[in-house]
């Protein structure tokens, strides 16, 4: 009979957000597979734990997960855990979740802190809607895209940047979303030196670059403004998708875009635009 695979989230930085769930799941699975073994070692010592431990990791995905599931599928119980936070989110968990679903195996969710939602509740920005973006591409033209792609989104917008690469960062959101754009950054969240700042990505952008960051950061950026669609003619709306595709947005992609904010329909814009 087949065992199951918990997903077990561990504190983003408080130990005291530890969840009694959490900790009972610990205990009682066969073993645990975690992203680094170390931290996840202080997290046991402090639960005063020993538990059998498998590494699981962007680099080892193919082989350590068959040998997961295996294991879980002979009868034993894994609580799959990541450094910090809810695994499977912006996280190589996403793999391993996928591929017990598709085996057939009972996937159990057990749920507590999440950076970004953590974030988002004291940001200060509206979160009644939002994207949730994760760590933007290293490749300057994939991270350029993927910009480009966001430059018109109207929600509320998610990232988790590291330090070094932080004021780069800022540099880039500042180019594609201008200097005023709303921004909260919020640095070390849960730890003692939190800090959770309402600012425009411009002067965080400057800020940062007089200030050498420190710790792990959420930025949570406001969207765009809408466009009221009753207001714009045909022209306006092929000039609308123009700019996307100016912006490294395909034709496609763009017309559909203005077709969600005007009364043209995609196709009549698209021709349009290949004009």
């Amino acid at each position: 009979m087949s065992g199951t695979l918990y997903i077990v989230a561990t504190p983003i930085g408080n130990l005291g957000d530890l969840t009694p769930r959490a900790a009972e799941t610990f205990a009682k699975a066969d073993f645990i597979a975690a992203e680094d073994t170390r931290v996840t070692l202080k997290l046991l010592n402090h639960l005063g734990l020993k538990k059998p431990m498998v590494s699981y990791y962007e680099h080892n995905l193919k082989e350590r997960g068959g040998y997961i599931l295996d294991r879980i599928e002979a009868g034993e119980s894994c609580a799959l855990c990541s450094d910090a936070g809810m695994p499977a989110v912006s996280d190589p968990g996403e793999v391993i979740v996928r591929d017990a679903h598709a085996r057939g195996i009972p996937v159990v969710p057990v749920p507590a802190a999440s950076a970004a939602v953590t974030a988002l509740c004291v940001s200060g920005q509206p979160t009644g809607r939002f994207v949730f973006e994760g760590f933007l591409p290293t490749n300057r033209r994939q991270k350029k895209e993927r910009l480009a792609a966001l430059q018109n989104e109207e929600r509320t917008v998610i990232f988790y940047e590291a330090p070094h690469k932080l004021p780069t960062t800022l540099q880039d959101l500042e180019q594609a979303f201008g200097p005023e754009r709303s921004l909260t950054i919020c640095r070390e969240l849960t730890k003692l030196h939190e800090e959770i700042r309402v600012t425009t990505v411009g002067d965080a952008s400057a800020y940062y670059k007089e200030n050498p960051p420190r710790g792990e950061f959420v930025l949570v950026m406001a969207g765009a403004q809408p466009c009221p669609a009753q207001e714009l003619t045909l022209d306006d709306a092929v000039g609308l998708a123009r700019k996307q595709m100016a912006a490294g947005q395909s034709a496609t992609s763009a017309a559909k875009y203005a077709a969600a904010h005007s009364a043209f329909s995609k196709s009549e814009i698209y021709r349009r635009c290949l004009e």
